[in-house]
């Protein structure tokens, strides 16, 4: 087998970092979004007056804020003390090799599972359940302790460590596979990338570029990722490893495309480390194999072959073809029922593949069982370990083909009510997920905006307040915030989809800014809100929709990366002392009328404020990558 414990730690250590970026992301969004005068309170989420015992309500709501009564702590300064432990834990992980282990990533689990389950609509997003799935993978992955002597990997490792590639290959494939399942037209007419750029949340300055690259080269561009998503996976457990090393940069490659275009926070940087798993330690300290399987002629002429049949394939069932004005020319040349035909074969094959690989890796690792340890008490210490892990990393497997084959619901009644029903029952922890649910695009160009106003008299005039990343003034320059996710920002681009009745959590914010709350406020860009003396007596919403400048008109809107136009309102007026309104925001407990907690631990209390007061005095995204680079530093200092 081939050494994979510096690959191993280069794994651990990256989803350090990314635990890093979504704790340091959360944290700074906590008063806005979850406070006591948040938009959703995460008190809301916790009955502490119930009189049912502590293990009736934490197996209801199994999360750490339970335990702030014992600390003295409400359950915002709670959620300051969680954020901040991982942010701790993280930030040591990432520097240091010796806090890669298992424990550590058991606390870090615990700690994002605890403020995933008060995210409510904020956190309801796929990344947030993916790295759920990788941190519990990592618990297994990583060593008990740290030893600094063992240079080798142990048997499990390769074992545990192909529980990544399974989790890869699921969802890169199940979200290729997403976009054609869901019958998007756009997907199917090649002209997904027309619109992309230009709808996605938050685009960065990029994007804009990227948008008005020649028609042709987008549709070749939608071609390729298709391909990327839905064929090369499967050559993630090809036995040569210049095929898997090619596969996984090609992965690297989309993904670093994605960043640069997109701001999806930390979720490409994620997938980027699930990328790791393809590699070995040969990558990095520049050996060859011991069959010269990297420089091998046949090796590379089976690679060679591989990738053009895949290319001569794509040419073929996507009509590819070069024109006299050369120009290349695609179309998808087959049919929906063809391709829903094609994935009843593809998908069980998919875990025919999974079964034979793993199983290829367990008897290797048994083999590699009498030849790692001469002493007897070492060796049955490494053989029950490894036992104990292989039927963990099977029972893993196992659950995981429960979600994977809800691409085609056929399936479902094909897997066996006790795998079913035990997949249930920890369905709630995401130790496993389905990904590849995919929202039709809309296939008419621009984006629709909610832009909120206010005004101190009904009949206005109407100011705008300005977000801080998201789509407003049409000058305002595309920004770059990854890894951070403006977690309010991204639910507005949401609720531009569907009315204000559907997003309840609008009608909070609307009373935050009536209110003038200053944590609402952090939210959205101060610095630009008009009213900053004193807050508006009246708001409303209106429905806009954005469409990049064009490329070649630049000289009515040479500042201008939008222009746009109102559709309708969006939200009606709404006033500081609207009955209606209040008495709906005290009937779903967003309004608090008394303190159901009472801080008592005041020393605690003070040092969280202090680190609360430093950190936003900095924006969000600098902050992050001010972090980032302190680590690096550390690093190589």
């Amino acid at each position: 087998m081939l050494p994979i414990r510096y690959t191993r730690n280069l794994f651990l250590r990256g989803i350090c970092i990314i635990y890093l970026s979504a704790f340091l992301s959360f944290y700074v969004q906590i008063p806005g979004l979850y406070g006591n005068n948040g938009i959703l309170p995460a008190r809301t989420q916790l009955n502490f007056e119930s009189h049912i015992s502590f293990n009736e309500k934490f197996s209801q709501k199994p999360t750490l804020i339970w335990f702030a009564p014992y600390l003295g702590l409400n359950v915002e300064y709670m959620l300051d003390l969680l954020s901040l432990f991982g942010v701790t834990l993280a930030f040591l992980g990432f520097v240091s090799q010796k806090f890669c282990i298992s424990p550590v990533f058991i606390t870090l689990w615990l700690l994002y599972y605890s403020l995933y389950q008060i995210g409510q609509i904020f956190m309801k997003f796929q990344w947030d359940s993916l790295l759920l799935e990788t941190g519990f993978l990592c618990i297994f992955i990583a060593p008990l302790l740290y030893s600094q002597n063992n240079k080798r990997s142990t048997p499990s490792d390769t074992v545990t460590f192909w529980t990544v590639r399974w989790l890869l290959f699921r969802l890169i494939f199940s979200t290729g596979a997403g976009k054609l399942i869901s019958q998007c037209p756009s997907w199917w007419k090649l002209n997904a990338l027309n619109t992309y750029f230009e709808s996605q949340c938050i685009p960065t300055a990029l994007a804009w570029y990227a948008h008005h690259l020649p028609v042709w080269i987008l549709r070749f561009t939608t071609v390729l990722t298709n391909v990327i998503e839905i064929v090369i996976p499967f050559l993630f457990f090809f036995p040569n490893r210049l095929v898997r090393v090619t596969a996984c940069y090609l992965q690297v490659f989309l993904q670093v495309f994605i960043i640069v275009t997109g701001n999806y926070n930390f979720y490409n940087f994620l997938i980027i480390c699930l990328c790791i798993s393809l590699l070995d330690d040969h990558i990095f300290n520049g050996r060859k194999h011991k069959n010269n399987n990297v420089t091998d002629k046949n090796s590379v002429f089976l690679c060679i072959m591989i990738y053009t049949s895949i290319l001569y394939g794509m040419c073929v069932y996507y009509n590819v073809h070069i024109t006299n004005n050369w120009t290349i020319e695609t179309e998808i040349a087959f049919t929906q029922k063809q391709f829903d035909n094609a994935l009843s074969y593809i998908i069980p094959i998919s875990i025919y593949m999974g079964i034979v690989s793993l199983g290829y890796i367990i008897i290797n690792t048994m083999k590699d069982l009498v030849i790692f340890s001469k002493g007897t008490q070492s060796k049955a210490i490494v053989n029950l370990v490894t036992i104990l892990y292989t039927a963990a990393v099977c029972l893993i497997f196992t659950l995981s083909i429960v979600p994977y084959v809800t691409l085609n619901p056929s399936y479902n009644l094909s897997i066996p009510s006790q795998i079913q029903k035990l997949y249930t029952n920890v369905e709630h922890l995401h130790l496993v997920n389905s990904y590849g649910s995919y929202r039709p695009m809309k296939d008419n160009s621009g984006r629709p905006e909610i832009i909120i106003e206010g005004s101190n008299t009904i009949d206005g005039s109407w100011k705008e307040y300005e977000f801080l990343y998201k789509p407003g003034n049409v000058n305002n320059i595309l920004p770059f915030v990854v890894p951070h996710q403006p977690r309010l920002d991204w639910q507005m681009c949401f609720a531009a989809s569907s009315t204000y009745h559907q997003n309840p959590w609008l009608m909070s914010l609307a009373y935050r800014l009536l209110n003038g709350q200053p944590e609402a406020l952090a939210l959205i860009n101060t610095v630009e809100n008009p009213f900053n003396i004193k807050p508006p007596k009246y708001i409303k919403a209106s429905l806009y929709h954005y469409y990049y400048v064009p490329w070649n008109d630049t000289q009515s809107n040479a500042q201008a990366w939008w222009t746009r136009e109102k559709v309708e309102e969006y939200m009606p007026i709404f006033a500081r002392d609207h009955v209606p309104l209040i008495e709906y925001l005290s009937k779903k407990k967003l309004i608090q009328e008394k303190t159901t907690l009472k801080i008592t631990n005041e020393r605690l209390k003070s040092i969280l404020d202090a680190i609360r007061r430093l950190v936003s005095k900095v924006e969000a995204s600098l902050f992050l990558w001010g972090v980032h680079t302190a680590g690096w530093g550390i690093m190589l200092l």
